[in-house]
């Protein structure tokens, strides 16, 4: 692929509403969302590394007069909160307060996992409101309701829907064209939330990764979640463990959708439910990763 098409690009998906995008939507490669309105600017989620965010920046500043006033982190993962350090200054950032709590614990971990990404002068900027209830905000007059879930993708989550556009921000818990997951969240709780999107009725998707998209995307990610779920159903009834399930898989319908490999975490994830641990309850993400590169046989690109 061209760095031209891996380039960033910006749609406007309603009046003062766009999606950042960032192809191809792998590992740490996340979406952002910029609301511009008649008195203020929000921005959705930041990027992973220093030379991305200084991008979304400068996408932020040719869309409107004013450096972003809120901030919304929709989870704690690094692809979307390190770039938060260039906006501190400026705004408000808003997450779930467990959110902050994982944020604060996790440091740039990430980095280590890709120790030879240009990370540049990262800094973690931790949020300065945190909400556990649903919450609104209006950057100008347009409404943004803040939605709370979780665990799912993780311990805890927020998406952002715009009931006036039917546009929905819904941060990882789902992708398009991407592979759930949920190592550090609930396979349970990632089809509660599911269920809970779809009563939106949504009309645009712009998720944590991936293209624009519609309904079309709970679909796919209901399916893989079920069918992820019946797999480690299988795997332990066989005494087999998740890595193994894995290798033996038929991914069918699901080899198009990018970053196979995750399915060794989400499977990890699925038999710790099964055994009782509690969603959301912390599992050993080192060596879960160590098994990821073990069935993808080599560290999964990041691109960022």
């Amino acid at each position: 692929m061209t760095s031209s098409a891996l380039a960033p690009r910006v749609e406007e998906i309603a009046d003062g509403v766009h999606a950042y995008l960032q192809p191809d939507g792998g590992w740490c490669l996340n979406n952002a969302g910029i609301i511009v309105g008649s008195s203020s600017t929000a921005l959705i989620d930041t990027a992973a590394t220093e030379q991305r965010a200084r991008r979304l920046e400068s996408a932020v500043m040719k869309l409107s007069s004013r450096r972003p006033d809120v901030v919304v982190n929709t989870h704690f993962h690094g692809d979307h909160t390190y770039g938060n350090f260039v906006f501190a200054q400026d705004a408000t950032i808003v997450a779930h307060e467990d959110t902050r709590v994982d944020m604060a614990a996790a440091g740039l971990h990430m980095q280590g996992l890709w120790p030879d990404v240009g990370w540049g002068a990262v800094e973690v900027a931790l949020p300065t409101l945190t909400i556990r209830e649903p919450s609104t905000i209006y950057v100008g007059g347009i409404r943004a309701e803040l939605l709370t879930f979780g665990p799912a993708h993780t311990r805890s989550d927020i998406v952002v829907w715009l009931p006036d556009t039917r546009v929905l921000f819904t941060g990882d818990l789902v992708m398009s064209g991407v592979t759930p997951f949920l190592t550090m969240g609930s396979l349970s709780g990632s089809l509660e939330a599911v269920r809970r999107l779809r009563e939106l009725d949504a009309a645009v998707f712009v998720t944590g990764h991936g293209p624009v998209t519609d309904a079309s995307v709970l679909d796919v990610t209901e399916g893989y979640l079920r069918w992820a779920k019946e797999l480690a159903e299988a795997g332990i009834a066989a005494g087999l463990s998740p890595l193994e399930v894995a290798r033996d898989a038929d991914l069918g319908a699901y080899a198009g959708l990018l970053d196979c490999e995750r399915l060794v975490g989400n499977l990890h994830r699925a038999y710790a439910e099964a055994a009782g641990a509690p969603p959301g309850a912390p599992l050993d993400v080192n060596a879960i990763f160590a098994d990821i590169i073990a069935f993808h046989g080599k560290l999964p690109a990041c691109q960022a």
